[in-house]
């Protein structure tokens, strides 16, 4: 080509060099984008599964994949328990609790210790003589501080906070009869909470429960708290259990829970998160894992997949409770599901056993659900 005008070919160079210019300022690389739930809650909380015997085991090795993927915190559903660990006085057995701690640390994964006391899977040898009779205070306050020393010590620096005391509050704020309140009053909690703070005095120390939305609990373990802490008790968070349904509750009352915990100083945790689709037997059903109620077939309405109206509620239902946690996220440090896959839930058998219910993020072939990416878009708003 022939070139017969100089000053026009300058100015079309000009004008290419301007558009180039002006195209890399409007093209820019998009900021990163979060394709995983660890990944868009950097920053703002942990986001954390429980395992399971067949996670820690390595039988599940899928699963596992999905965690080390999307989560950055591990908490043992049943291997940390006083019945697993110390099911005969004396006879320690920490072969599956501590490789959960590897997999925690192999992983560079926050690990949260899961449960020291608790009534429900405490070995009864806990709070009887050879007779068969209650100990007296004396001999329950010895062996809860052994077994809370033992396991404690054993992994002193490794696990960042443990769930010291589990479901001791009743729905209408009393006290749980338990045989550790029995025989030893309201002081098993302060002891509990004292025996963990000797054995690890850097390990973060929790109480743990469910149905905390509910008024009652609300303001019973507001008052337990505060009085640990007039008796210079070191108590760190409080464990909201996240077991919600498609109706219940609403986020109005769980969101009191989450001020008027974080109002004590200490932090919020949204611990064991699932959302059941099932219909509940009763409103009121809690998660005590003592209730059991007879398998009926209208109780199982899903057991080949969730129709579209449901799938869109359970949606709707979890973006609305992940907007509350990141709405507060300056007092949450943690939420945790209580699982990976559908398949791993203990709602599938709970308060009746043999249904198929739905409750995490995770189908049961470990591919995530579309609420999946919903929630990490969500995220990056914040």
């Amino acid at each position: 080509m022939k070139i017969t005008n100089w000053s026009h070919y300058k100015s079309y160079i000009s004008l290419f060099i301007i558009l180039i210019i002006g195209l890399g300022c409007v093209i820019k690389p998009d900021k990163k984008v979060n394709t995983t739930l660890k990944d868009a809650f950097e920053g703002k909380f942990y986001i954390g599964a429980a395992l399971s015997g067949r996670h820690i085991s390595g039988r599940d090795k899928p699963g596992m994949e999905v965690l080390k993927n999307h989560f950055n915190s591990i908490v043992a559903e049943n291997v940390m328990k006083s019945g697993m660990i110390q099911a005969r006085e004396g006879e320690f057995n920490f072969d599956m609790a501590d490789k959960f701690i590897e997999i925690g640390k192999k992983n560079n994964l926050h690990i949260v210790g899961h449960t020291l006391i608790w009534h429900s899977q405490a070995p009864k040898w806990f709070f009887t003589d050879d007779e068969g009779n209650d100990v007296s205070p004396e001999v329950l306050a010895k062996r809860m501080e052994t077994h809370i020393h033992t396991v404690v010590g054993r992994y002193k620096g490794q696990v960042k906070g443990w769930d010291v005391v589990n479901e001791a509050i009743l729905d209408d704020g009393s006290w749980r009869k338990s045989k550790f309140y029995e025989i030893l009053g309201e002081d098993f909690m302060k002891l509990a909470f004292q025996y963990a703070h000797e054995a690890d005095p850097d390990a973060e120390l929790y109480y743990n429960d469910f149905s905390m939305a509910q008024p009652g609990k609300r303001e019973g373990v507001v008052k337990m708290v505060k009085n640990l802490q007039d008796q210079g008790v070191k108590i760190d968070g409080i464990g909201m259990q996240g077991h919600i349904g498609l109706e219940y509750p609403t986020i109005e009352e769980f969101e009191k829970s989450i001020l008027a915990f974080s109002d004590l100083g200490v932090t919020v945790m949204i611990t064991e998160l699932d959302l059941s689709v099932l219909p509940s037997p009763r409103r009121d059903m809690g998660a005590d894992v003592a209730t059991n109620v007879e398998y009926q077939q209208s109780l199982n309405p899903y057991t080949e997949g969730l129709p579209e109206d449901v799938q869109k509620k359970f949606d709707e239902r979890y973006l609305s409770f992940f907007k509350l946690f990141l709405d507060h996220q300056d007092k949450i440090s943690r939420v945790t599901l209580w699982g990976i896959n559908d398949g791993d839930s203990w709602k599938n058998g709970w308060p009746v056993r043999g249904r198929t219910d739905y409750p995490l993020l995770f189908n049961r072939d470990n591919t995530p659900k579309s609420v999946v990416n919903e929630i990490i878009q969500l995220a990056a708003q914040y």
